[in-house]
């Protein structure tokens, strides 16, 4: 992000009369936690937690070529995807890195309409996609460079004026139908009206915890509405507000990738070397622990070099470890060892895992590792930690 100042969600004054810590998060000032992080990660995995999520994007393509268009830019077969479902892709640049991972839907024009989220004149099939946080404006240059000239298809960017709020947890079907008069099944993606508060928006099952759930995308200014009025029928029932750091925690404990911190574009400019190096997290779709991303059998921008790389055993892979015996939490950066003590990979993501009493788990780049090998996790110079590697999800 540039250098001006963070912005505020629609729901920041909610944020900081809950108490929440603010942090800032890619030019956003959202809650890191309200109570604790543990406390709200277990809330979310036994009742339901609330997420302000408005800092994550929001796109749209319309006309009579948008499916074909992203069917060719995206790693999944878009095309075989029914009206009304949701999906994930990563999206790779020439190279076969990959550049970004999104939820998307494929739905109609006129369903998006009935959302309030856009006005559209097109009509038939689109798409409608959340990019990250940080990738928003990339994304939006790697989408109108791949379309070029093409007079077939749209591209719409929403993320400024739509919010995205994320209910998650077992019992958050319960209370987004008492609350706001919705019910949507997993993976599917709908508009509603809600008559209980009046207003529209746009609702679909998925999320990034690995629960039941949900994610609503509203009018910007509409936020506070929706989020006031399902803590105050959730609350009863179990739901909290929950920050950044569960949302971490979560999403860590199914194996999900983060953009940015597992893997990172090396298209993107002007950025800090970070605890990994960023040459290492320069990955094609084919090294990542998310083959449900990626269809080999479909032609998509750079399938080729994914398809070199998946017929090389000897290519770095993302997998994932939990610690074998109490020690440091691993933290990205941390030195993957084999049992000679030789590096063979870096922590992307750890950390102790809520649900499993705070035992130590994490996702890794290793090479020359065999499945059943042990590893170790060096926190420091003194102090490494046995590990073995296994293939989330850990809970």
């Amino acid at each position: 992000m540039s250098s001006s100042a963070p912005v505020r969600t629609a729901c920041y004054d909610l944020h900081v009369g809950a108490g929440a810590t603010i942090v800032d998060f890619h030019g956003f000032e959202l809650p890191i936690r309200y109570t604790s992080i543990t406390d709200e990660h277990l809330a979310t995995r036994s009742a339901a937690g609330l997420f302000d999520v408005a800092h994550m994007g929001c796109i749209l393509l319309t006309g009579p070529g948008a499916i074909d268009a992203f069917d060719g830019m995206a790693t999944q077969n878009v095309s075989s995807i029914e009206e009304g479902r949701c999906a994930y892709t990563h999206f790779c640049d020439e190279n076969g890195f990959i550049i970004d991972d999104m939820i998307f839907a494929v739905t109609t024009c006129d369903e998006v309409a009935r959302s309030g989220l856009v006005q559209i004149d097109d009509q038939g099939l689109c798409i409608l996609g959340v990019p990250n946080a940080s990738m928003v404006v990339p994304m939006e240059q790697w989408f109108l460079k791949c379309l070029g000239e093409r007079d077939d298809v749209r591209f719409h960017q929403l993320s400024h004026s739509t919010a995205i709020l994320a209910l998650q947890g077992p019992a958050s079907m319960d209370i987004l139908s008492s609350a706001l008069g919705i019910t949507v099944n997993r993976f599917r993606g709908i508009s509603f009206a809600s008559e209980f508060i009046d207003v529209r928006g746009w609702v679909q099952g998925t999320g990034y915890t690995g629960e039941s759930g949900v994610e609503i995308m509203i009018r910007h200014d509409d936020a506070p509405k929706v989020w006031s009025r399902l803590i105050e029928v959730g609350a009863p029932k179990g739901l909290k507000p929950v920050g950044l750091g569960a949302r971490d925690t979560l999403r860590l404990e199914k194996g999900y990738l983060l953009s940015g911190q597992d893997f990172i574009w090396p298209g993107l400019e002007g950025l800090e070397e970070g605890s990994v190096p960023r040459d290492v997290l320069s990955l094609r779709s084919i090294q990542t622990n998310s083959p449900f991303g990626i269809d080999l059998d479909v032609e998509f921008i750079g399938r080729q070099s994914n398809l070199e790389v998946a017929e090389d055993a000897t290519s770095t892979r993302l997998v994932g470890f939990e610690l074998v015996s109490r020690g440091p939490p691993p933290r990205p950066g941390h030195v993957v060892e084999n049992s000679d003590g030789q590096h063979v990979g870096w922590v992307t993501s750890g950390g102790p895992s809520p649900s499993l009493d705070s035992l130590g788990i994490g996702l890794a780049l290793v090479s020359n590792v065999e499945p059943s090998d042990e590893i170790h996790i060096r926190a420091s110079p003194r102090r490494s930690t046995p590990a073995r590697m296994m293939t989330p999800p850990f809970v």
